[in-house]
């Protein structure tokens, strides 16, 4: 079953059924989730509205971490993944997403793309002494 983004499931205010009035639409169409994790680098291109392409990565192993207090951008092996506050499940699985904290040769870091939609991983350095 795939995921949908239309209105028709809804009920009416006085508690009753909505009748269909059409089919559903290609463009209510969603997608599931890339739930990017830690491995080889695994992309899949998909085209998305007005023919655009959406590059999702369902695996990757490298992190640009961009060091606030010097100003540059160095390209990293993830070591990996430390905390996800976006899902306790993700925390668990070491899903990455926007937001999850990885461990990185430099130190921790957080996560400010969105390896699902993107297709790419950035992060900012958010501690220099790296723990373990």
């Amino acid at each position: 079953m795939s995921v949908w983004h239309g209105s028709s499931h809804k009920k009416k205010l006085s508690g009753g059924r909505k009748r269909i009035k059409r089919k559903k639409r290609r463009f209510e169409r969603g997608s599931f989730p890339a739930e990017t994790t830690l491995g080889e680098r695994k992309i899949k291109i998909a085209r998305r509205r007005g023919g655009n392409p959406k590059i999702r990565a369902f695996s990757e192993l490298q992190v640009c971490v961009s060091n606030p207090a010097t100003g540059k951008t160095e390209k990293l092996e993830i070591m990996r993944v430390i905390r996800n506050p976006a899902n306790v499940d993700y925390d668990r699985r070491g899903v990455i997403t926007k937001g999850t904290i990885i461990d990185t040769k430099l130190g921790h870091a957080r996560v400010t793309s969105r390896p699902g939609q993107h297709g790419l991983i950035n992060a900012i350095l958010v501690s220099k002494e790296r723990k373990g």
